[in-house]
């Protein structure tokens, strides 16, 4: 466990080091924000008497709250659900909400590198950081409400090299910015769907992260991560 399999069919990205910056997914790569997103359907279902099957729900996260109420309201009504859902996520789905194993170590082994961690995720960006503030997860910035492809941007504009998450939209993101794409198994991709993605790694966690980038780095980039 924490040792990362290779691809062979996968090119290996050069991105800068000295010092790296990386970024990170939230939902499912730092967090398990199941039991929290849980609760805040429930709660939101319950209010608006729109039914939600919160366990489908919660197994495929990832994605914009937009998109998955689209499947439980009529579409003249996400926008405002959206907003709602929001409006209620502090009350309900932060103090549930748990870090995933290694979560705080890799932000951390980021850091001591003498890097920037950033979190790049499509959660509502005030959501975010209450959860990282919660469970004392500090990266050096975050940047909310950002998906797929669109992740591209933040990771450009910090000079990101490598972005870390457990979505196949997470690795098109990593690719749109050139970043090394560093995949994890902890969210509702399996390893076979991440690979097929375009995915420069993939972990089964993020407990052997740190050792893996320190190698990295100390290799300035050179062979695989």
């Amino acid at each position: 466990m924490g040792r990362m399999a290779s691809h062979p069919q996968t090119p290996q990205q050069t991105p800068p080091m000295n010092p790296p910056t990386v970024g990170f997914d939230l939902d499912m790569t730092l967090i398990d924000s199941r039991p929290g997103i849980r609760a805040n359907y429930r709660a939101l279902s319950e209010e608006t008497g729109v039914p939600v099957d919160y366990d489908l729900v919660v197994s495929r996260l990832g994605p914009p709250v937009e998109h998955e109420l689209a499947n439980w309201f009529p579409a003249a009504e996400v926008a405002a659900a959206a907003d709602r859902y929001r409006e209620i996520y502090p009350t309900h789905a932060i103090t549930p909400t748990g870090a995933l194993a290694g979560a705080r170590e890799a932000v951390a082994a980021v850091r001591a590198l003498g890097g920037r961690a950033i979190v790049v995720t499509a959660k509502h960006e005030p959501s975010a950081k209450l959860h990282l503030a919660h469970l004392g997860i500090e990266p050096d910035a975050v940047i909310g409400r950002l998906w797929a492809e669109a992740k591209a941007e933040a990771l450009l504009a910090h000079g990101a090299g490598v972005y870390v998450g457990d979505h196949t939209a997470d690795v098109r993101g990593a690719k749109a910015a050139n970043c090394l794409s560093v995949a994890v198994t902890t969210g509702p991709c399996d390893a076979q769907e991440l690979w097929a993605a375009g995915a420069d790694a993939v972990l089964p966690d993020l407990t052997g992260f740190p050792a893996r980038l320190s190698a990295w780095v100390a290799a300035s980039g050179a062979g695989r991560f």
